[in-house]
């Protein structure tokens, strides 16, 4: 692994890295939201979405980010579309006019949920204006975005749709000096059941969990991690991101973002309330 930061970098997501699937839903007719869409697992997860011929509305607080999405799905010739709102997803209000302005493209049926942030501390000395955001961003979003979302699809003839959770690996189990992300993670599990346990079996819930991703929130952390832990940077990537992984390579969004494709998918139609986990084995192997 290299000692450059710079190098960790995703491949360019091209059309053949999408995996697209045979769903009668998966049409432009269709609205699937995708919060943190203007860069990272959120910028993939909109693409793949697109590219499977759904209409996406992309939502993000960083307007040119969301312009980068659309010109990367418009440069692989999606099947859909991806639109772009821009908001702040800690303003409940913000959040209710998001899905109101995707309703307005069309029959809103799945959203994901992927927003997220970091911030390296411990406990003890974690501040709690940090926490606090986060917790907006990262749970109580995924909480309104859910109830409104389930309130549509409910009133659509067949009331069938889904909301993924993005969880990961500390949604499993803890390590250290990231108290309020594996708390937030958590209780995005707890989320994902409730809304299968009040989905009906048509309306489905589900969370997707992966190790570490080559994303501009997991290269920002290493510096911090490094320094929190008074270790090299490439001994944070080589011991702390992948030291118990049996798979030794990074993730790349569009690996994740193909979870949410299936995931929402006729294909996963009995997937419920569980997590697809994949982190080449990191939770459930030890040395």
């Amino acid at each position: 692994m290299a000692n450059d930061r710079s190098e960790l970098t995703a491949p360019e997501l091209t059309a053949e890295d999408v995996l697209c699937v045979s769903d009668d839903r998966f049409d432009a007719g269709n609205v699937a939201i995708v919060t943190g869409g203007g860069s990272g697992i959120g910028r993939a997860t909109s693409v793949a979405l697109a590219s499977n011929g759904l209409t996406v509305a992309a939502v993000d607080i960083d307007g040119t980010g969301l312009e980068g999405t659309v010109d990367l799905a418009d440069s692989l010739e999606a099947a859909g579309r991806v639109v772009p709102i821009e908001a702040d997803l800690t303003d409940d209000a913000a959040v209710v006019a998001a899905v109101e302005t995707a309703a307005d493209h069309g029959t809103v049926r799945y959203a994901a949920n992927v927003a997220g942030m970091q911030h390296i501390a411990s406990l003890a000395a974690f501040p709690m204006d940090t926490y606090d955001r986060m917790h907006d961003l990262m749970l109580r979003a995924p909480f309104v975005l859910s109830k409104e979302v389930l309130a549509r699809v409910g009133a659509t003839d067949d009331g069938v749709g889904a909301i993924g959770n993005m969880s990961s690996v500390h949604g499993h189990y803890a390590t250290r000096d990231k108290p309020a992300y594996i708390s937030l993670k958590h209780g995005l599990t707890g989320l994902t059941r409730a809304i299968a346990a009040e989905g009906g079996g048509d309306f489905r819930g589900f969370s997707v969990s992966v190790g570490y991703v080559l994303t501009p929130l997991m290269i920002d952390q290493i510096e911090d991690t490094a320094a929190e832990r008074g270790i090299s940077e490439r001994a944070v990537i080589e011991d702390v991101m992948l030291g118990q992984a049996r798979t030794k390579a990074l993730m790349t969004p569009v690996e994740v973002a193909n979870l949410f494709v299936f995931g929402f998918s006729r294909h996963a139609k009995h997937l419920n309330g569980a997590d697809l986990l994949f982190d080449g084995g990191f939770t459930t192997t030890y040395e």
